[in-house]
């Protein structure tokens, strides 16, 4: 064994030898995996081995079809087989709700290149003829499933690993992780110490364990998982006969099972309901090869609905039951990336789908540790999603809602109970008392909207316009027309301060700093100028002689910003960050008798010329000590609010009270966010994500390139050079009873005015793009309609849908989105059209906001 290396990978299961093979193909061959045990000796060696490329989130998608993509090309350089099965698959519907589902997952796929097809439940029976097909409304195919042999590929990544210079190391325990003074690490073994520059926690079900060695809690629980294999069944093996194809995989979400042919008889797997942890404090190291005592009786209720929808598996022997521990994060989705606060402390896991998705982790990975960016936009799996609040009982009480929701729907307004609340500002029994439907934001509660009196405030979940939509429009109706007032705890808050604070900022930043009493509003680019954060910042007065701003931002993105602040800090001390999180919270109040109100709470002149739209001012609201500012995401005539926990409650006390002759309301964060559409305004982590350049994503206002030499400033003037190839555009949407939500496609049709538009370039960075390497299934069934893709005609899909809903001001339906930068100004009826639960509905793109066009009303 070695005992200095560039990387040390921790764990030797499918992950882990995905990470190793991905990050000595990147050219890193100076790199060790130490294993406990043997290779796939946690989760990978009992699990049931299918894989699929479908996921609620369409960039966790592009990396799944990445991982099947793969597999070809690790069998040829291994000469190991996988033993892939590429059957395809179907998902079934029993009720219109759950296919509405399969509308949009079908939407999804057409701007990610899948092949998926809706069909009806008879073409699935042709395919699956051990199912009912009566239980069924509809079904989506997708060619790109199957499963594979889970022991043969994680060996196949490990072999091919090796090839390309890689060392394993079996039977040799981690023990400790200690980190020097350089950043560099100290791997303590039970066969010594390796020095490595760089550690990834592949550690699987171990992964906790490997976490509290560097004084991280990572949000991860082992759940028990069963699936069944059954005695030969004839009717498996007439099929194989008849046809010469093996069957094809079957989700049934009612059932909350998955089956599958497993040789000449099937294998059915369930996400139950009673489902039950694996250990779920401390995991014990002299886990192994070993499976958990059966419980059939707590999966009985899956499986009764499984024998009534598949009856032809009831009456086949039970060859075995499989009961295996499998790690889960809070959403499902695995934990990858760099540990904000740790210097190359790298996580790979929760990975659950690891035949799935195990190849997309590592590619990721190994570009962000050699290239310093994963090239693809990896949100939903990035380690940084969750903050502190995500500790051991809520992870466990998430996850196993997570858990037994694996195949249940999740309606675009439903808010999921379990471990709530977690987080309270002051205001949370008044906004109860006030009859608010509350909604969960990166752990704090804050109100949605508020239900009339006298009904209860509770959502009616749906994919159409509910039980909300009246009243959201009473609050905003009475916001845009006299005051509004929210709460804005949710935003994230940081200062920044010291002698080097004003260059600090201005070389992350691309918009200059402010004067003193000034606000400015700035993206912030990465090396390859994609963006990474919005903010707003305001200078406040000098504490001590030194510089000191104030900064807003996403409240779901503060360690993802803070591994980005700390990275790039001086190393003369020169600058300090301080993170707020819940130490500092807000009330907005917006609309045209805003100021009228204000003005009664505080002493001081606020007039148009005294406090002028995007001045920043301290000063005592209602006898609070508070820091203002004079702008809101509204768009609209407002001031934002902020002032120590202690205060709010009197704060909010003074506004109800002075504002009741204005006609005040309270409104919640969905009527804010329709406000934000009829203004046009982008969103973080929807409109404004990091594959997306700031031109692309219409920011040009804020992109100061003559300022300075900010990170990613070459980048930003290549793409403002060039121009843009996609742009961030806004369209009314002629809907029917239902909105965007987003990701839906964006059609146009295309003529020769506009030339060949090309497919949008999607979710990868050019640099690591994989979009060319596309796998094809074959058609669904005999007589099954073609897939059309996505062109039909001369429509095409060109474009996808970020986020959207009703601007209930305006009265239109909204929505924004990406095209091509040569159809983002064209505003043209019948040129565009937006598929909304698989109905195709005409849109026209808006380049003014149809709410206050000129920003006369904010700045009056």
């Amino acid at each position: 064994m070695k005992s200095h290396v560039k990387a040390v990978v921790i764990g030797g299961g499918v992950v882990g030898c995905s990470v190793l093979y991905h990050l000595a193909k990147a050219g890193w061959t100076d790199i060790m995996l130490i294993e406990r045990s043997e290779l796939t000796s946690g989760s990978s060696w009992h699990a049931a081995g299918g894989f699929h490329t479908l996921n609620g989130d369409p960039n966790v998608a592009k990396l799944q079809a990445y991982t099947v993509q793969l597999y070809k090309e690790i069998e040829e350089l291994s000469g190991q087989s996988c033993s892939l099965h590429l059957t395809g698959g179907v998902m079934m519907a029993d009720t219109p709700e759950r296919m509405d589902f399969l509308r949009l997952a079908h939407a999804k796929g057409r701007y990610l290149g899948m092949d998926t097809e809706l069909i009806t439940p008879s073409e699935a029976k042709a395919m699956f003829p051990l199912m009912d097909e009566t239980n069924f409304v509809g079904a989506m195919w997708d060619p790109v499933e199957g499963h594979l042999d889970p022991s043969g590929t994680t060996i196949a990544y490990s072999k091919a690993a090796k090839k390309l210079g890689a060392e394993i190391v079996l039977r040799n325990r981690v023990v400790d992780l200690t980190q020097q003074p350089d950043g560099t690490w100290n791997v303590v073994t039970e066969q010594g110490t390796v020095h490595a520059e760089h550690v990834v926690n592949c550690g699987g079900l171990w992964a906790r364990e490997i976490g509290r060695m560097v004084g991280v809690e990572l949000p991860v629980l082992a759940m028990e998982h069963m699936y069944l294999l059954t005695e030969p069944m004839p009717e498996v093996e007439e099929f194989n006969k008849s046809t010469g194809r093996e069957m094809i995989g079957v989700l049934d979400f009612k059932g909350e099972i998955y089956t599958r042919q497993e040789r000449n008889g099937v294998l059915l797997g369930t996400y139950e309901k009673a489902c039950k942890p694996w250990s779920p404090v401390n995991t014990p190291w002299d886990f192994g090869h070993e499976l958990l005592q059966p419980d059939i009786d707590r999966i009985a209720p899956s499986l009764e609905i499984g024998f009534k929808h598949f009856p032809g598996i009831e009456k086949a022997g039970i060859k075995q039951i499989i009961n295996g521990p499998f790690t889960f994060a809070l959403d499902g989705n695995p934990l990858v990336g760099p540990v904000q606060g740790l210097t190359n402390f790298w996580c790979a896991c929760a990975v659950m789908a690891g035949f799935s998705q195990g190849g997309g982790v590592g590619l990721a990975l190994s570009n962000w540790m050699v290239h310093g960016d994963p090239g693809f936009d990896v949100w939903g799996m990035d380690v940084a999603r969750f903050g502190e609040w995500a500790g051991l009982r809520y992870t466990n009480a998430k996850v196993r809602e997570n858990y037994s929701r694996r195949f249940s729907i999740r309606f675009p307004n439903e808010e999921l109970p379990a471990a709530r609340p977690a987080q309270t500002t002051p205001l949370y029994d008044t906004m109860l008392a006030n009859n608010a439907v509350m909604g969960d934001s990166w752990g704090l509660e804050t109100p949605l909207w508020f239900a009339p009196k006298g009904t209860e405030p509770k959502d009616i979940v749906s994919f159409h316009r509910s039980n909300d939509f009246g009243p959201i429009g009473d609050e905003v109706r009475a916001t845009r027309d006299r005051v509004g007032v929210t709460e804005i705890a949710n935003f994230a808050k940081y200062e920044v301060s010291g002698p080097g604070a004003e260059d600090f900022l201005n070389r992350l930043m691309t918009n200059r700093m402010p004067k003193v009493g000034r606000i400015v509003l700035t993206p912030m680019v990465n090396e390859f100028g994609k963006l990474i954060g919005d903010f707003t910042i305001a200078k406040a007065g000098p504490r001590n002689g030194e510089d000191r701003f104030m900064i807003w931002g996403s409240s779901a993105a503060q360690k993802y910003h803070m591994r980005w602040f700390e990275k790039h800090l001086p190393k003369d001390g020169s600058v300090r960050i301080h993170r707020f999180d819940q130490t500092l919270v807000g009330l907005s109040i917006a609309g045209p008798k805003s100021r009228d109100l204000l003005q009664k709470l505080v002493d001081v002149d606020i007039s148009t010329k005294a406090f002028r739209f995007m001045d920043f001012r301290e000063m005592a609201v209602g006898g609070a000590p508070c820091m203002v500012n004079r702008i809101t995401y509204t768009g609209d005539l407002g001031y934002e609010i902020w002032m120590a926990p202690a205060y709010q409650r009197l704060v909010y006390k003074e506004i109800k009270e002075a504002g009741a002759e204005f006609g005040i309301v309270d409104f919640g964060m969905r009527a804010l966010l329709s406000m934000r559409l009829e203004k046009n305004f982008p969103t973080w982590f929807r409109e404004l994500r990091p594959i997306y350049g700031p031109f692309e994503g219409s920011m040009d206002r804020f992109i100061k390139l003559e300022k300075n030499d900010f990170i990613g400033r070459e980048a930003s003037a290549k793409e403002h050079a060039e121009g843009p190839k996609l742009r961030r555009v806004s369209f009314i949407v002629d809907a029917a009873d239902a909105d965007v939500m987003g990701d839906e496609p964006i059609w146009a049709k295309v003529g020769k005015d506009y030339g060949t538009v090309e497919k949008p370039h999607g979710y990868g960075a050019p640099r690591f793009d994989t979009s060319g390497m596309e796998v094809r299934g074959s058609k669904a069934a005999e007589g099954a309609s073609a897939v059309r893709g996505i062109v039909d005609g001369d429509w095409r899909v060109v474009g996808w849908v970020t986020s959207g809903g009703y601007a209930h001001y305006v009265q239109k339906s909204m929505a924004q989105g990406y095209v091509p930068a040569a159809l983002a100004e064209d505003e043209s009826a019948g040129l565009f059209e937006i598929e909304i639960l698989g109905h195709r509905r005409p849109a026209r793109i808006n380049v003014e906001p149809p709410f206050d066009p000129s920003g006369e009303k904010m700045r009056t």
